[in-house]
């Protein structure tokens, strides 16, 4: 995939996200969280949680 095509990817998918209502379980918005280990705790217990409900992959959005 190129850079051009794979931006697009991100900018849609993005997009698709922040039309959720609220966080879900595969879903978290975060800001201001630079702590390396609280960043793994999240991606841990979201992927962990995203498998639990059948989908394949989790997000943390931060801008």
């Amino acid at each position: 995939m190129n850079i051009n095509k794979n931006n697009e990817h991100i900018t849609s998918l993005i997009q698709e996200l922040l039309t959720q209502p609220n966080e879900t379980e595969w879903l978290e918005f975060k800001h201001d969280n630079d702590n390396p280990e609280m960043i793994g705790k999240y991606i841990s217990a979201l992927s962990n949680s995203a498998a639990l409900n059948g989908k394949s992959n989790a997000y943390v959005v931060s801008p």
